[in-house]
């Protein structure tokens, strides 16, 4: 609550390298002519003109941009003379050896690269630590916001029975691939290119790969725990939170208190949910004792019909917009916003269809495969396939559609970062 005092009263500006000027990173460079005590050194994007062509269309001036060094080349934005990085590329192994970089180079790192901190973020997390760097989950974005909430409610006494996000959920979406996408959005391929729309990104959320990816970061930074076998997307609004996101043993559809879960904002049957969660993030609180459960009621809380379960939620988040929040926290608190503290959940590749030996995965969003949450325990006893490393990978058997890969399913390049780092995490 204190960061711009902190922003104002510090002798110079805290100086920022961004790595990837996409929709997310031109949200925060939009924000960033009004924030006090904050810069944007260098920016650094495979095309450096259409970086430059961002920063005029978010509305920078030409002083601005004429300040800005701009590069095509990420490892020298990760390690130019600057306070904070923030990974913004949206790439596993791109983020995973841009994150190393800042790290031996002693600078704090942003991760807005979610895909990335899965497949590697107790690693990276542990390193910064070691080098006496934050390592911190971008603010905006939902799993830092989670963070935050579950953070709150366990501050003020409560226990965490459930936490998580909304999302625009139907089990046929697992197999939509980006031929097909824009019509769940309501948009024609004509129109969705003249946006500037990535149709691979975009199905990535429709897919159920993002929520995958967002849930199992939320259980690694909170410290709860995904289901084994993938998550239910229990059609729910914001009224029913408390009462659908509890145990079973209390009536709820949740195994047991702690759990990460995704809420969709569609009935099975298509119909919207009322007062749906689509845009925003939750927690479920547990009252510690009967004085805790009564005081609810006192103040007008909504609860479950046992009177110990409540819900709090954000109905919106900002993405981009909010991500100098994360900025300032590292920089003048040394305080990450969310962070990866333990292995606990992991987002795994699902076939799609049935798929030959030899074919080449492609990743997040695409033709071939789903991202399924499952538990770190599940993920490393199986030694199942993350969806951050079914990134141009061949198989090598045949796989029937809907089977979980395996590493061995594929040929991995065991010279990348991604899956060095993620073979050390299976070692233990």
């Amino acid at each position: 609550m204190n960061l711009t005092r902190l922003a104002a009263e510090r002798d110079r500006p805290i100086r920022a390298a961004l790595i990837g000027a996409g929709k997310f990173g031109s949200m925060f460079l939009a924000q960033v002519p009004t924030i006090a005590g904050l810069e944007v050194a260098v920016i650094a994007d495979l095309d450096p003109d259409r970086a430059r062509a961002a920063c005029r269309t978010v509305g920078w001036d030409d002083a601005r941009i004429a300040a800005t060094r701009f590069t095509d080349n990420g490892q020298d934005a990760a390690c130019a003379d600057v306070d904070v990085v923030i990974e913004a590329t949206g790439h596993p192994e791109a983020g995973i050896a841009h994150a190393l970089a800042a790290i031996n180079a002693g600078r704090h790192i942003v991760m807005v690269n979610v895909e990335a901190d899965v497949l590697a973020g107790a690693e990276l997390a542990r390193r910064a630590t070691q080098a006496g760097v934050v390592y911190s989950m971008a603010y905006g974005d939902q799993p830092a916001l989670v963070s935050e909430m579950v953070d709150w409610a366990r501050a003020t006494g409560f226990d965490v029975a459930a936490a998580g996000k909304g999302t625009k959920y139907l089990p046929a979406y697992h197999h939509v691939t980006p031929d097909e996408v824009w019509s769940h959005y309501g948009l024609t391929p004509d129109a969705a290119k003249a946006a500037g729309m990535n149709p691979q990104m975009f199905n990535s959320f429709l897919d159920g790969t993002k929520s995958a990816i967002e849930a199992a970061a939320m259980a690694n930074a909170c410290g709860l725990d995904v289901p084994e076998q993938g998550l239910g997307f229990p059609a729910c609004g914001v009224d029913d939170l408390a009462h659908v996101l509890r145990p079973e043993s209390a009536g709820g559809q949740l195994a047991r208190d702690g759990m990460i879960e995704v809420v969709s904002s569609l009935e099975r049957d298509g119909r919207p949910v009322f007062r749906d969660l689509r845009w925003g993030v939750y927690v479920v609180l547990k009252a510690p004792n009967d004085y805790a459960a009564a005081c609810f009621k006192q103040y007008g809380l909504p609860t479950d019909s046992t009177g110990r379960y409540a819900a709090m939620y954000k109905p919106f988040h900002l993405i981009g917009l909010e991500l100098s929040v994360s900025v300032l926290s590292v920089a003048l608190r040394g305080e990450p916003t969310g962070q990866t503290r333990d292995w606990r959940g992991d987002a795994v590749a699902v076939a799609k269809r049935d798929l030959r030996a030899g074919e080449v995965l492609d990743g997040e969003g695409g033709w071939t495969v789903y991202a399924r949450a499952t538990s770190a325990q599940a993920s490393r006893a199986q030694a199942l396939l993350p969806i951050g490393l079914a990134h141009s990978v061949a198989l090598t058997r045949d796989i029937p559609a809907g089977t979980t890969l395996r590493m061995q399913d594929v040929a991995l390049n065991d010279s990348l970062n991604g899956v060095q780092l993620r073979r050390q995490m299976l070692a233990g």
